[in-house]
């Protein structure tokens, strides 16, 4: 068996730990920067924040609908969140893992790992990949900054 390919990102955040946190798994807030693109248009967020459920968010992008699945194995608010990730048109069995560890930061604020673990099949996706949690992470922390 060959090792997950692991992405982590580290990003400090000023925000509380469970303002952080909670964002993941509101949808109200999850709509504005989970998946997100500038030019987008955000259809459908659904989330059902428990272990065992599902997240649907669908985007509509110029080349066409983006459809990311999750299904949460772990929430520990506000340290830890773990979840199964694919992006359509991903079969079901084609999950990746994304784990979120919450942390206060030295100074206020959080300080966010985020660790995507990946088959090594979608090596080829992987600055893809860093580049779609870059901005994700940044426009998560811009909009718990804007208090939406």
């Amino acid at each position: 068996m060959t090792d997950p390919l692991i992405l982590t990102m580290r990003r400090d955040i000023p925000a509380a730990p469970e303002q952080v946190f909670d964002a993941w798994l509101d949808p109200k807030i999850a709509r504005h920067f989970l998946f997100a693109t500038p030019d987008g248009d955000m259809l459908t967020c659904e989330i059902d924040a428990r272990v065992g459920g599902r997240g649907l968010i669908v985007e509509r992008r110029a080349s066409g609908d983006a459809r990311h699945r999750l299904l949460f194995e772990e929430i520990d608010r506000p340290r830890r969140l773990v979840f199964l990730f694919a992006a359509d048109p991903a079969e079901e069995g084609q999950w990746t893992r994304v784990t979120l560890d919450v942390a206060p930061a030295a100074g206020g604020g959080t300080h966010l790992t985020l660790t995507h673990e990946m088959d090594p099949e979608w090596a080829a996706y992987e600055e893809q990949t860093r580049h779609g949690w870059t901005m994700i992470l940044d426009t998560l922390s811009r909009t718990i900054g804007d208090d939406t």
